[in-house]
């Protein structure tokens, strides 16, 4: 029973991962229609970014915060300079894909291809018992953090008015242009805002995951898979998609290592198959 549990609260902490690097590839792949290759690259210099910055400051809330506004800085000048002119996915893959490459390669020449270390902050190690179970005080952390950002993008984007007008854009984007909305400025923050959220969630993932070149490549299938479960465009969608593989990747590699690619993708066939909208995506 005690693996059962050790492992349920494991995928649910990696889901609350998956759900900061979804949420944020949600608004640009489901909102927006724009195909990011390189959206698992804002997770890996993000990580990069605070890391360094961490080594100047020993702020962990400064790495974090620095780190993610520095790639959301990047993927808005993508956005303005580069994206917006293009409608069809081929050549938004074709130049993401660039994109992830010169990501790679940069992280390489400045970091180094080693790994590196990121250590939680004092207050968040160590682990709590109770009873036989023993788990890590900082995944309990990353899965509070995700709720509280789950809550917070629910706020914004119901609640505030810049949110309505991010509905107004994506539900009819010369509409919002007759009414006076700046259809360019809110798409440039909108993309902002998921390559910041993506930036976000490699910083927090650093202390148990590490730094390293690769991870944006290893981590982007899993981001479209829980696009595609949850629905695209919906944050409740990218919410339980998180959760749901987070869970499948987690038991898959516990218990069938070998088959933990068939234990993830065969679920997300399988609910396509029935709903191909995705659990919460709209027609």
């Amino acid at each position: 029973m005690e693996f059962f549990i050790v492992q349920t609260l494991s995928g649910i902490s990696f889901g609350a991962i998956l759900f900061l690097l979804a949420s944020g590839l949600s608004l640009i792949f489901g909102v927006m229609n724009i195909v990011n290759i390189s959206h698992g690259s804002y997770y890996m210099l993000g990580g990069y970014i605070g890391l360094s910055i961490f080594w100047k400051t020993e702020n962990f809330a400064l790495a974090i915060l620095g780190g993610a506004l520095a790639i959301a800085g990047i993927g808005i000048v993508m956005q303005r300079f580069f994206l917006r002119r293009y409608f069809e996915h081929f050549p938004q893959v074709l130049m993401t894909m660039g994109f992830a490459l010169i990501f790679r390669d940069l992280a390489l020449l400045i970091w180094g291809g080693d790994p590196h270390s990121f250590p939680a902050p004092a207050f968040l190690q160590g682990s709590i018992q109770a009873g036989g179970i023993i788990f890590p005080v900082y995944r309990l952390f990353v899965i509070s953090l995700s709720i509280a950002v789950a809550i917070g993008l629910w706020v914004f984007n119901e609640k505030t008015s810049l949110g309505a007008k991010l509905r107004a854009t994506v539900d009819d984007n010369e509409m919002a242009k007759g009414i006076g909305i700046n259809v360019p400025m809110v798409s440039a923050f909108m993309f902002g805002l998921g390559a910041f959220l993506a930036a976000f969630g490699g910083v927090i993932a650093a202390p148990f995951f590490g730094v390293y070149a690769g991870a944006d490549f290893e981590i982007l299938p899993l981001a479209f898979v829980v696009v595609i479960v949850g629905g695209m465009g919906s944050l409740k969608g990218a919410a339980v998609g998180s959760i749901l593989v987070g869970l499948m990747d987690n038991f898959g590699k516990a218990l069938v290592p070998d088959l933990s690619y068939f234990t993830l993708f065969l679920p997300m066939a399988i609910i396509l198959a029935i709903k191909p909208t995705g659990l919460f995506g709209r027609k």
